[in-house]
């Protein structure tokens, strides 16, 4: 059983941390954790509308539970995305701030040397931004902006965040099918 947890940054593209989920539902032989901030909800009603977290086979934490499990390398979650991350979030991570539930999981994946990926959403960087991310793939993260791909012709929104959505899986090492450079299935 694949333990992994998923932070929902409050950044625009709500629509990638929603793909995400769907897909992460249809994986079988993992546990899934759900954190998101205040600013995460926002946005994801302005974007897609109302949240319901339950229909999804996860377990939700409120931002501010410091005795979730996976806020102690303890409780051996393999990994973290955090899809979208926004900058504010991805600097604090870089700097070592934990002030909530997100950041101090994040911090416990770098620390225990575990696979972080952080989904940037945000356009253009400044040097600010980019000298985090820096510090992020310095000390371990993966930085994988929400950055879509268009070898696969996308013909809907949905298949050209699946572009991203299906990185991050495969980041993650968990199987999906999809798009595959030089495959001519």
């Amino acid at each position: 059983m694949k333990k992994i947890v998923v932070g929902i940054g409050g950044s625009s593209g709500a629509v990638y941390a929603k793909r995400l989920l769907d897909k992460l539902a249809l994986q079988k032989n993992i546990e899934l954790a759900v954190v998101m901030s205040a600013n995460a909800r926002i946005n994801w009603q302005l974007e897609l509308g109302d949240l319901d977290l339950n229909t999804y086979p996860a377990k939700v934490y409120d931002a501010k539970d410091f005795f979730a499990p996976f806020a102690s390398g303890s409780s051996r979650f393999e990994a973290m995305v955090i899809c979208p991350c926004s900058m504010g979030l991805l600097g604090r991570i870089a700097n070592g701030i934990s002030d909530d539930l997100i950041t101090r999981a994040a911090d416990v994946m770098l620390k225990e040397r575990r696979k972080l990926i952080v989904v940037p959403r945000e356009t253009p960087f400044n040097l600010i931004h980019l000298r985090n991310m820096t510090q992020l793939t310095e000390a371990g993260a993966i930085v994988c902006p929400a950055v879509p791909s268009f070898y696969s012709k996308p013909q809907t929104i949905e298949q050209l965040v699946d572009t991203v959505v299906d990185r991050i899986i495969d980041l993650i090492g968990l199987d999906v099918v999809t798009y595959r450079w030089g495959n001519d299935e």
